[in-house]
């Protein structure tokens, strides 16, 4: 008997060096970030905070939220609210 073996679905829609957010990140922000990849997360959107030009990653993973500030610190449960 001969089973087919279905491909395995790969979740993540690109790699998150090819994400059109990936270059405005720190180096910090990246290694953070492609931690947090390993738990699903992907990365959804940069924001750039006017008055000190530092950076805000926003990911997100299965309806859940993080946030990684310009020095790579991680915060898993921010006070955010994504529209």
């Amino acid at each position: 008997m001969h089973t087919q073996l279905k491909p395995m679905l790969e979740r993540r829609k690109e790699a998150p060096e090819q994400s059109v957010w990936w270059n405005k990140l720190s180096l910090a922000q990246k290694f953070s970030a492609s931690s947090l990849g390993k738990f699903g997360y992907e990365l959804t959107f940069v924001r750039k905070n006017k008055d000190s030009n530092a950076s805000l990653a926003v990911l997100q993973c299965s309806g859940g939220v993080a946030v990684i500030y310009q020095d790579g610190d991680i915060d898993t449960s921010p006070n955010i609210t994504i529209r």
